[in-house]
């Protein structure tokens, strides 16, 4: 499988994003934290890894949440898939939800997200006056009524 590099900068006594096994398609974001954060039920906050990227063009980086922190603690990422662009340099930074009902603790070098890098397509749009009709057409939000 070819190999695309990404140049990094880390700021963190973290260890550099990695795939957890061979499969993985995300690599774990850690917290870059100077004291434990305590986010209280529907609280958000943004929070630093001390990362900093260089996209080749072309790329981009989607950070999305880990199941594992959104089904133990009920932490998520909210814009998510949040997208880094090529041409981004700071800090990734990454946005966390509590929607649990306890207080949770995100504490320095807690995994609180995933990365993973894809190739972007550029496109041209074409103004036009009318869609090419299909079967489902506009159908959408359930109009199949499949259980």
């Amino acid at each position: 499988m070819p190999t695309i590099q990404v140049k990094i900068i880390n700021h963190s006594s973290n260890p550099l994003p990695q795939y957890a096994t061979n499969g993985s398609s995300g690599m774990d974001i850690r917290a870059h934290l100077e004291l434990p954060q305590t986010l209280l039920p529907l609280e958000r906050a943004l929070i630093p890894t001390g990362l900093f990227i260089e996209l080749p063009e072309g790329y981009e980086a989607q950070i999305r949440p880990r199941s594992g922190l959104a089904i133990k603690q009920g932490v998520t990422c909210l814009n998510t898939p949040g997208t880094i662009d090529a041409d981004y340099r700071g800090e990734i930074k990454i946005i966390l939800i509590n929607l649990s009902q306890q207080q949770q603790v995100i504490k320095h070098g807690d995994r609180i997200a995933q990365m993973i890098i894809q190739k972007v397509e550029r496109v041209v749009l074409k103004e036009v006056e009318k869609l090419e009709i299909t079967e489902r057409n506009a159908g959408g939000f359930g109009h199949t009524g499949k259980q």
